[in-house]
């Protein structure tokens, strides 16, 4: 009755924390990308005059989400290169790229994409989709893949790491 678990984490804090991040990130952004989105695109959300005011919308909170997540991604990997006397610099590499790919889907990328599709003729019926939204949308699926696969590598990386 008096046994007491002695059950600890070993893991340095800054693991844990990389570890919560890219797991919650990741989740979060396959979930928007593979659920939300085409669910909202099969109903028609596309044809809308008011797509675009919608999609910022979702998309604002979720890239400044983004943006706390990559900077606890890197700040972890920046003090545990630190601590540890052998790290590995692609780590550091991958870790960047997050940001990266994240500050150009903040700044970049949703900002174009609601420019383009804001419908400015308000004498129209039906909204189409511009030509150029299909390159924003290639262009951010492809940065998607990119920060999936940095971010799950980030993930195993520090998920098989030994205690």
């Amino acid at each position: 009755m008096n046994t007491i678990s002695t059950v600890e984490f070993k893991r340095p804090t800054w693991e844990t924390a990389i570890i919560l991040a890219l797991g919650f990130w990741l989740s979060s952004s396959l979930v928007l990308d593979w659920v939300i989105m085409p669910s909202l695109y099969l109903s028609g959300m596309m044809s809308q005059t008011d797509f675009a005011t919608a999609g910022y919308a979702i998309f604002w909170n979720f890239n400044r989400m983004e943006l706390l997540s990559a900077a606890v991604v890197l700040t972890g990997v920046l003090a545990l290169s630190q601590a540890k006397s052998r790290w590995n610099p692609r780590v550091i590499v991958f870790a960047v790229m997050l940001l990266a790919v994240t500050l150009v889907d903040t700044y970049f990328l949703t900002p174009q994409m609601c420019a383009v599709g804001v419908n400015l003729n308000l004498f129209a019926t039906t909204a189409t989709i511009p030509g150029e939204m299909n390159l924003l949308h290639g262009g951010y699926f492809f940065l998607e893949m990119l920060k999936v696969l940095a971010a799950g590598t980030l993930l195993k990386r520090y998920w098989q790491q030994q205690v």
